[in-house]
């Protein structure tokens, strides 16, 4: 009885161990950023680490919104990822509902291929991607409607497929009973499938958003007028050759990461318990 109450503590210690190094390590640099930023120039750039602010200063928050272009930038982004999510929704869980629920000629075929596009690199589409969106008419470059076309690309086939167990968990005759009433097959979706398969829904809206508002590589290739950039790169533009102001580096880090911790802390539990229940239905 000793040995195993001794193995039992060994293992609780060891758990905790765990769980506080992976707090550690995910909670950490979000203080250090968040701290850093409300110190002092003079502070930041000190030899000597501080953990604990010495100093407390807004300026670096004021200069930010005040004499910086990041409010267009922080705009420019919300647009994008606010527009990529609602069309990935649309979109997704129509072709969702179409690839795994109706029967149609090469319907197996367009299952097992709808996550083709994560099978290459993405930086070779790049190219092929710039062209035909730079042959367009309109032209879609250095427009903020060619950088939510190009994340709804991306996003839509991972949220098909993330869509996929939900869809097959609803019961066929349901859709029977919505037939015998004299429901079409849009208002049968509406009504009954997207309201069922809510968590997943919520699961892929996340991931949309997410995905946009993170995305760097086709914003600084696409969009080209400063006017139109979106967070990333509007941060990466404020490393000088030279010299980094890290002052307003650091706040626009954390001004760029409130959006994606409130929206978690609206809906995290809604997309936990998505992705958790499209793994195992």
């Amino acid at each position: 009885m000793t040995s195993m109450r001794l193995g039992r503590s060994r293992r609780s210690i060891g758990i905790f161990l765990s769980v506080f190094i992976l707090l550690f390590i995910v909670i950490a640099p979000f203080y250090w950023i968040f701290s850093s930023s409300i110190k002092s120039p003079q502070e930041i750039i000190s030899r000597n680490i501080t953990f604990l602010p010495q100093s407390f200063t807004l300026q670096h928050y004021h200069k930010l919104l005040a004499s910086s272009d990041f409010p267009t930038y922080l705009l420019n982004s919300f647009i994008v990822a606010f527009l990529t999510m609602v069309f990935t929704v649309l979109i997704s869980s129509m072709a969702a509902y179409a690839i795994y629920r109706l029967e149609f000629p090469g319907r197996s075929l367009i299952s097992r291929l709808i996550l083709l596009t994560y099978a290459f690199p993405t930086i070779l589409l790049l190219i092929p991607l710039y062209m035909m969106l730079s042959t367009m008419q309109p032209k879609l470059i250095d427009t903020l409607w060619g950088l939510v076309i190009v994340n709804v690309t991306f996003a839509a086939p991972f949220a098909v497929w993330m869509l996929r167990a939900f869809f097959q968990n609803v019961p066929v005759d349901l859709e029977d009973a919505a037939a015998l009433d004299g429901a079409s097959r849009i208002q049968t979706m509406w009504h009954i499938m997207l309201p069922l398969t809510a968590p997943g829904i919520s699961s892929m809206a996340i991931y949309a958003f997410i995905l946009s508002w993170t995305e760097y590589m086709f914003a600084s290739v696409l969009i080209i007028s400063d006017a139109r950039r979106t967070l990333p790169v509007g941060l990466a533009g404020i490393i000088g050759q030279y010299q980094v102001d890290w002052g307003l580096l650091l706040a626009g880090s954390v001004v760029t990461t409130l959006p994606v911790l409130i929206l978690f802390s609206l809906v995290g539990r809604n997309f936990v318990e998505g992705l958790t229940a499209g793994a195992v239905k």
